[in-house]
């Protein structure tokens, strides 16, 4: 797409004490969030900050997640996820003192005005918030449980629902809200990363938290699959990628056995029909070479899948929760707070 005739285009350049500086800012922002009531803290304010806070957030981490029924994590909160209040999860109460001992642990929006008790995920359809059976956005309804219909004339709605379905197969009233703490997503056998300074980090561990659940392969996600499903033989039924470089995964694999490395499978004719069926035979033209591998892949279609597709969705050690000795609960779940929407 063409840019409109008046536009313009700018490049800035800065050298390297002027990048460290936009580097510095960055790390500021990170850490103090809103807390500085929108005026930049000087240097002493902010080693004082650190000093009070970043232990503080190391210690009493608090991991949020939309999870389904399987308990696996569909969605991993962060920083600059938005709530049903609109506002973002950094604008809700994140760092704690001391742990709530009441469960579900509050997380409420700090921003004046709003009347949120706690931060409540909505999934995105698209770019926009999911719709209500009312026919109206999330954005549209009350930011307080149960979350009734703000529009003019609606008068169906008690409460906001969705048919809307997640990636993992579930629907969105099968969801629940997950906040936890460290102990206790680790008895869930989930990850819990690294120590972070950085306020509000929510659920997210790494870069794969990124992704949603049915799409990560470590335990919080699907699970990675086993190595009897990732050793099978490379068929004209598989993923064009590994069709492409079968040649090449066989001739790794064997210089992984010349070197004496473990984990080779040794053996040598697996795959050997795609190999020979990837070559171009004599005179074969490029056109009559694509229509035979498109018709082989077709016959092994009406064979049936070479490669059966993952359906377990809860690999890995996954454990039910225990609450921690002397927690009190509002609820009958016990550990991690949760609550279903």
């Amino acid at each position: 797409m063409a840019d409109p005739p008046n536009a313009r285009q700018y490049g800035i350049k800065v050298d390297k004490s002027n990048a460290a500086a936009i580097d510095a800012y960055v790390e500021y922002h990170r850490i103090v969030g809103d807390d500085d009531g929108g005026v930049m803290m000087s240097p002493e304010e902010y080693e004082a900050y650190k000093r009070k806070v970043i232990p503080m957030r190391i210690k009493n981490r608090i991991y949020t997640s939309y999870t389904s029924p399987s308990g696996m994590d569909c969605k991993m909160v962060g920083p600059e996820t938005n709530c049903f209040c609109q506002h973002r999860y950094k604008q809700h109460q994140t760092d704690f003192k001391e742990i709530p001992a009441e469960r579900p642990i509050m997380l409420p929006c700090k921003v004046s005005g709003c009347r949120c008790v706690s931060y409540h995920y909505v999934p995105l359809n698209g770019g926009q918030p999911i719709r209500c059976t009312c026919k109206h956005m999330a954005d549209e309804h009350n930011e307080k449980a149960p979350y009734v219909c703000k529009k003019g004339g609606c008068t169906k709605c008690t409460g906001f629902t969705s048919s809307f379905t997640c990636g993992c197969g579930a629907g969105h009233k099968e969801h629940r809200m997950m906040i936890e703490t460290g102990e206790e997503r680790e008895a869930r056998g989930h990850p819990v990363g690294q120590a972070t300074p950085y306020q509000a980090m929510g659920g997210i561990t790494g870069f794969s938290s990124l992704a949603e659940g049915y799409m990560r392969l470590d335990p919080s996600g699907r699970g990675a699959p086993d190595e009897a499903w990732l050793d099978q033989p490379i068929t004209s039924h598989d993923n064009p990628f590994l069709r492409e470089n079968v040649h090449s995964i066989k001739a790794h694999q064997m210089a992984k056995g010349a070197a004496g490395l473990p984990g080779l499978d040794q053996r040598v004719f697996d795959d050997a029909e795609e190999r020979m069926s990837a070559m171009r035979r004599p005179e074969e033209s490029e056109m009559d070479y694509f229509e035979r591998r498109y018709q082989e892949r077709l016959k092994r279609e009406k064979a049936g899948p070479s490669r059966p597709e993952i359906t377990d969705v809860r690999p890995g050690p996954r454990k039910a929760l225990e609450g921690p000795k002397g927690v009190k609960s509002k609820t009958s779940t016990t550990g991690a707070s949760s609550s279903k929407r």
